[in-house]
């Protein structure tokens, strides 16, 4: 991957090309995550409607155990959209190159401590579920926060309901009768086209991210994180490294 590319992918200057180019790229990530470790943990870890939803049904039933195990994921994607927060506020005051690439950073250690040591951490507890399930909420929620700030909240990529009703709303758009009344006159009705491309371009990602993790895990296993693990630190390591060069040039002009 050229250097200049992934300086700009991940870097601290956005334009609206870039925030798309990566937001391809983590939702085909977090597709591959979502779906392959679904065989590996049986639970969905991306999108928190399902799992607030079991938490509130579960709590209906009496299933204590159930509703527990959903409250601790939803407090694991919450962290992970904190961690994200602060990391990317922390890295902006200090007017960091790595101000997006840190949570990228994080998640692509926690998909290689997932790739190498996921069945271990299937049997450890913790907040009432295994600790892979913690560990894979955790991540989808990083992700979904650093895109969501770096995109002003315009690009998603670890679930695809928002992005599919906005496909629908274009589509709806794009197939309107912009019928003209002699009397009234009526704005015309125009879809979005470009962000139609966009948005399936966002859920083609997610979907062939999806494929690939899950026969990953059919026939590889948890190791089938490790590459793409590898891939984000190849994005984000560029700003990071930046980074380092300037602290280190800095440091010896003292």
């Amino acid at each position: 991957m050229p250097i200049e590319y992934a300086r700009r992918l991940t870097g601290r200057d956005r334009s609206t090309d870039t925030n798309r180019h990566l937001g391809f790229t983590l939702a085909f990530v977090a597709g591959a995550t979502n779906a392959g470790a679904f065989l590996a943990v049986k639970q969905y870890t991306s999108h928190m409607t399902g799992i607030v939803s079991s938490l509130a049904d579960n709590l209906v039933l009496g299933n204590v155990g159930l509703a527990l195990s959903a409250f601790g994921g939803l407090v694991s994607f919450v962290l992970g959209a904190a961690t994200s927060a602060v990391l990317v506020n922390y890295a902006r005051r200090r007017r960091l190159h790595s101000e997006f690439a840190f949570p990228l950073l994080l998640e692509a250690l926690l998909l290689l401590v997932f790739g190498f040591l996921g069945g271990w951490l299937s049997a450890i507890e913790g907040l009432f579920v295994p600790a892979t399930v913690l560990l894979l909420c955790f991540m989808m929620g990083l992700q979904n926060a650093v895109i969501s700030k770096l995109s002003n909240a315009e690009i998603r990529t670890t679930h695809v309901t928002g992005i599919v009703t906005d496909i629908g709303i274009e589509l709806g758009k794009l197939f309107y009768w912009n019928r003209r009344y002699p009397v009234v006159e009526q704005q015309l009705v125009l879809a979005n086209r470009d962000r139609l491309k966009v948005l399936g371009t966002l859920a083609l990602s997610f979907f062939g991210g999806g494929l690939l993790g899950a026969l990953g895990f059919k026939y590889v296993g948890y190791s089938v994180t490790i590459p793409l693990a590898l891939a984000l630190v190849l994005l984000a390591g560029v700003p990071a490294i930046d980074d380092l060069r300037g602290y280190l040039s800095k440091a010896s002009t003292k």
